[in-house]
């Protein structure tokens, strides 16, 4: 039997899971408000309350990090990878705190509290499918400015994890099928998979539909005014894009529950803002639909904002002209780490080596 530990921080939470091989143990989420992640200037400052806040959890589970056969961390946007599971080394550690990568988000922290952990403890940890996995067609990187490349940073864990699932309940192997996979968490992930490759996707921290606490694609000359307009310092700015933007912005909650909670009260405003989020998530889906020639098997909708009935029937409404369309909700995440760690301890997939 393997005992796997599952360290998962994303944008509003860090979930903890115990796994014994295939099987949760436990599973437990640290849920973060608006306020206490806005004290922060950057991704990193956060460490050591989240480390703080994990250890809580470990004392109250009893945890042993010592018995453990491995960690499972979220890999975060570093440089662009491959698709599978990489051993967590001081290589990776050192990049995130120089900051070599590719962009500032949460899952930088996994790596680092994951090794921290494994390396006291002389266990191994590693990470699975991280946000930086790129599988982009050469088209898909040209922006439309010769200075900017489109990048492939994206939820891959997720996105990989339910697009198997999804081959799965249409009874086809991943490889032979064309899907659409809309990740709603935090933030937005939208992409087409050609037979089971990632081929485009929003960069949910610069492109797509606003999300609970992102922006999303911004009129680019409004943007540019407001960054010259002397009323925000740079990480003010970046805060109010990637942070205090879509939901959060305009209604001052980043908690689908409490803007469906309005909507159920009359709260017009918070209904037109939903409707608009949903509006934009359809109008990607769509985009990404000509990626694919048309030629679409199924739309997958998962992550947190699929529990939204009210959001994800908004956005079927919309798109179901171009599939059919699978309703996962939650996120598999937790679970895909587990097991890409797992074939690894099992010697039935060989651990990638960063460099």
């Amino acid at each position: 039997m393997h005992r796997i530990l599952v360290l998962n921080p994303g944008s509003t939470s860090t979930k903890l899971a115990l796994y014994e091989d295939k099987s949760p143990l436990w599973t437990e989420s640290i849920i973060y408000t608006s306020e206490r992640i806005n004290q922060f200037d950057h991704v990193l400052d956060q460490l050591s309350m989240r480390e703080a806040d994990i250890k809580d959890v470990f004392k109250s589970k009893s945890i042993k990090i010592n018995e453990l056969s491995a960690i499972a961390a979220r890999g975060g946007p570093l440089k662009p990878l491959e698709s599978g599971t990489y051993k967590i080394t001081s290589d990776v550690v050192r990049d995130i705190r120089d900051g070599n990568v590719q962009t500032e988000h949460v899952s930088n922290l996994s790596p680092i509290i994951a090794y921290d952990l494994a390396h006291e403890h002389n266990i191994p940890a590693y990470f699975v499918d991280p946000v930086c996995v790129d599988e982009f067609e050469p088209l898909a990187r040209i922006s439309g400015l010769p200075e900017i490349k489109r990048r492939s940073l994206l939820h891959a864990l997720s996105v990989k994890a339910v697009a198997r699932k999804a081959a799965e309940k249409l009874g086809k192997p991943l490889n032979s099928l064309n899907l659409i996979v809309a990740h709603l968490g935090g933030g937005i992930s939208i992409c087409p998979l050609k037979k089971g490759r990632i081929v485009d996707v929003n960069n949910a921290n610069e492109e797509g539909p606003f999300s609970p606490e992102r922006a999303g694609t911004l009129p680019v000359s409004s943007l540019i005014r407001l960054c010259y307009s002397n009323k925000y310092t740079e990480p003010e700015l970046r805060k109010k894009i990637v942070g205090q933007g879509g939901l959060t912005g305009y209604l001052q909650t980043n908690d689908l529950r409490e803007v469906e909670r309005r909507i159920r009260a009359g709260d017009d405003d918070a209904e037109a803002i939903l409707q608009a989020m949903a509006y934009q998530i359809a109008k990607e889906i769509g985009a990404m639909s000509t990626v694919l020639h048309g030629d679409v098997d199924a739309i997958v909708v998962t992550g947190g904002g699929a529990y939204s009935k009210i959001l994800t029937d908004w956005v079927t409404e919309r798109v179901r002209f171009i599939s059919e369309i699978h309703i996962l909700p939650g996120d598999f995440e937790m679970e895909a780490l587990a097991l890409g760690v797992l074939r690894v301890l099992k010697q039935e997939e060989e651990a990638k080596v960063y460099s």
